[in-house]
């Protein structure tokens, strides 16, 4: 029998206000002149966080573009710039969301390797580490923080580069930096990672490593999402919790049926992580019964439009581009129906679903 042999983050930071103890953190990282290099969600440009980041010599500020999942010709573009201004860099600190954090991991591995982000879509094609790289989540939900992926749309697939090198080396999870998060964006994310709980732990890869944080993760958001009346403090640190706990439980694990589906979703109509989680969950009962029913009832309570009909009017030749995407997430499809899965959702079965979104 083999195990996995998992590459977690190296070093975790938590608690309020420790966004300040990042110039510290960085200090014995930096690599004599060569720079550190912020990707920041474009979000906060203009914003306060901005004026707190603890910049010395050529460290320079880089205003991400989220308003799309990140793209390997994106991820190229920026990996180009910095060593055509810098040649090498000391590293890159990543602060926003998920893709801003799977930005900052994929530009960081494109330092060290050759070719394009797009030859290492896969599992375990990534053979240089990158450069060091720190994630500091503004959003809680992803678990960009603490996987071994960074979910990039390619030329032909939407896929990420899984790898040991992939994981940040650092983290800093301070829970005041999610306060104002917008609230339909705040309970999208958030649903992320409440769907990750789902989908583990009713996959049929679970075990004791991915049930323990799956279920922590699980109770950790039926609390903020069913049980609070009121978004306060209390609710962004257990939801910062969340994310890190569901992150790691798929990690040993895998996601299911919503991620496959919305990944098509997300190729060719751009629909965001997740929101596009959100849509699809909404028709699941088959696969998730009480998952898709709880969730129900944490969209309601938290008055949240979930958008219906974003399929209407598509070709058969966009539906077959979904369906081909969709059906090359072989391990999330193996995860919830078993290695017979193939025989379970067929292409008229995926087309039929895609048709009610």
């Amino acid at each position: 029998m083999k195990f996995r042999n998992f590459k977690m983050v190296d070093y975790v930071v938590y608690g309020r206000g420790s966004f300040d103890q990042l110039d510290e953190i960085l200090a014995p990282r930096r690599l004599g002149e060569a720079p550190m290099i912020f990707f920041v969600d474009h979000y906060f440009e203009g914003k306060a966080l901005v004026n707190r980041i603890p910049l010395r010599g050529k460290d320079k500020v880089v205003f991400v573009d989220v308003t799309y999942e990140p793209k390997t010709t994106y991820v190229d573009k920026l990996a180009g710039e910095l060593k055509a201004e810098f040649g090498t860099v000391s590293g890159i600190i990543a602060i926003g969301g998920g893709s801003a954090m799977d930005l900052g991991k994929a530009v960081s591995l494109m330092m060290n390797n050759p070719g394009s982000s797009a030859d290492y879509q896969g599992w375990d094609l990534v053979k240089q580490p990158g450069v060091y790289k720190a994630g500091i989540p503004t959003l809680s939900g992803t678990g960009a923080e603490v996987s071994r992926t960074t979910v990039l749309t390619g030329p032909t697939r939407k896929l990420g580069m899984n790898s040991d090198f992939t994981p940040f080396d650092q983290i800093v999870l301070d829970p005041a930096l999610t306060a104002n998060a917008p609230v339909n964006q705040r309970f999208y994310t958030g649903m992320d990672c409440y769907i990750h709980c789902i989908e583990s732990l009713e996959g049929t890869f679970l075990n004791e490593f991915s049930k323990s944080y799956g279920e922590k993760a699980l109770e950790l958001c039926q609390y903020v999402f069913l049980e609070k009346d009121q978004w306060d403090e209390e609710c962004d640190d257990k939801l910062m919790m969340a994310s890190y706990a569901g992150g790691m439980s798929i990690a040993y694990s895998q996601v299911g049926v919503a991620h496959a589906v919305s990944y098509g979703l997300s190729y060719l109509l751009g629909t965001k992580h997740g929101i596009g989680n959100c849509i699809v969950m909404n028709h699941l009962e088959e696969y998730y019964p009480a998952g898709v029913e709880e969730f129900k009832r944490m969209v309601d309570k938290n008055k949240i439009d979930i958008p219906v009909g974003i399929c209407k009017g598509l070709s058969e030749e966009q539906f077959d581009t979904m369906i081909n995407v969709s059906l090359g997430m072989k391990p999330l499809w193996e995860n919830a129906l078993g290695k017979d899965w193939e025989k379970i959702m067929t292409r008229d079965k995926l087309r039929n679903l895609y048709g009610k979104l």
